[in-house]
């Protein structure tokens, strides 16, 4: 696709768009403003929601980030505006989410999009998969390859959403198609180094979590340390409240018991809400004492624990093995101490200005020693 038809596409595009909806000059210099005096731009991932109106971005964001029922979506009003929402998952992992309204001519010349692009982790293009897609893969190919002029580094990811109203057949045509036509758009622009990763999505069930999940483990730079924590300490997942998984052990994530464990999760905040917190607190998800166990009928048993305010780590293991709980809740202590010794170096080598590698010898190295010669004893690894 040659740039002179990327300029005619852009050009039909805003033209499709109603003028009213407050995007003047003055509006965009006041998103500008905002992004250049922003405390925390610089210090956190931006995520991009992105693509056409009534394509699901805003139901995704408050489905996902703020546990609101899918059916409830139904009445969000069209975005009209940018907006920002600062994700603060965890002390371990924190990123903006910007929703972008889909009528946004952010390639306006007055309008420095640059800055936007300049300072993302990753793009998150949303196409309605019941509609006619032809004109959201004209504007995906014109966002991703501008933004990936900007800034290469970007992870671009296409969510093919509202797949839940198409048959099993349909979904796998749909992905296929939409693969095929976004790949080849890039193949004749020349950016066959531009990666894009296609996910299916629904709001109604966990696939926009898993999706999700995807996306952030992206912008994790410690996620190769944590992944072998927990190799070494058990079968199980590393999830925050968002029920977004940050981590798991290198057994193929089985979405039964990813299901199982958003479940877990949602009793175990619910009823803290009610019961669990203190007048005084600050309705954190959970404290020190926060813990869950749930016996399946399967023999399996769903085991808790809280690693920090806002993460859990959920296990997943046999009823036999879980006699020895209190060798399990030992190697647990060794793997949160871990868990931290590998996060603080990374936020002091942040501080001092130095690059943050996937792996720190220096913080995972005592942790990962003491935590195998546990694990070592009889810690039970099998995924049931």
């Amino acid at each position: 696709m040659s740039i002179e038809y990327e300029e005619q596409l852009a050009g039909s595009l805003v033209d499709s768009f109603p003028k009213d909806f407050g995007y003047g000059v003055e509006n965009m210099d006041m998103m500008q403003e905002d992004l250049e005096n922003s405390p925390s731009a610089d210090s956190k991932p931006r995520i991009l929601l992105m693509g056409l109106r009534r394509s699901g971005k805003s139901s995704i964001q408050k489905v996902v980030f703020h546990k609101m029922s899918p059916n409830e979506t139904l009445f969000l009003e069209s975005t009209n505006k940018i907006y920002k929402d600062d994700i603060s998952g965890s002390s371990f992992v924190n990123f903006h989410i910007w929703d972008f309204p889909g009528q946004v001519d952010f390639f306006d010349p007055t309008f420095d999009y640059e800055m936007i692009f300049r300072g993302t982790g990753a793009l998150i293009f949303v196409i309605d998969a019941q509609d006619d897609y032809v004109e959201a893969l004209g504007r995906l190919h014109l966002t991703v390859s501008r933004a990936f002029r900007v800034n290469p580094e970007i992870n671009f990811e296409v969510f093919i959403h509202k797949v839940d109203g198409l048959s099993d057949d349909h979904k796998i045509e749909t992905q296929r198609d939409i693969h095929q036509r976004a790949n080849d758009d890039l193949a004749d622009a020349s950016l066959e180094k531009l990666h894009l990763s296609f996910y299916l999505t629904s709001i109604y069930d966990h696939s926009i979590f898993e999706a999700f999940s995807k996306v952030v483990q992206k912008l994790i730079p410690q996620l190769p340390t944590l992944e072998n924590l927990l190799n070494i300490f058990i079968s199980c997942i590393f999830v925050n409240i968002f029920k977004i998984y940050i981590a798991t052990d290198s057994s193929p994530v089985d979405m039964q018991s990813y299901e199982l464990c958003c479940d877990m999760i949602d009793v175990v905040i619910d009823v803290s809400c009610i019961y669990g917190l203190k007048d005084d607190s600050n309705s954190n998800a959970y404290d020190k004492e926060s813990l869950a166990i749930i016996k399946l009928n399967n023999t399996t048993v769903l085991y808790l624990k809280e690693v920090t305010k806002f993460l859990a780590l959920v296990c997943i293991l046999r009823e036999e093995s879980f006699e020895r709980k209190g060798l399990i809740d030992y190697n647990f202590h060794c793997f949160r101490k871990a868990i931290h010794e590998v996060f603080e170096v990374s936020s002091s080598t942040q501080r001092t200005g130095a690059a943050v590698h996937s792996s720190h010898p220096s913080s995972s190295g005592n942790g990962l020693a003491r935590l195998k010669s546990t694990a070592l004893n009889g810690t039970p690894r099998s995924l049931v």
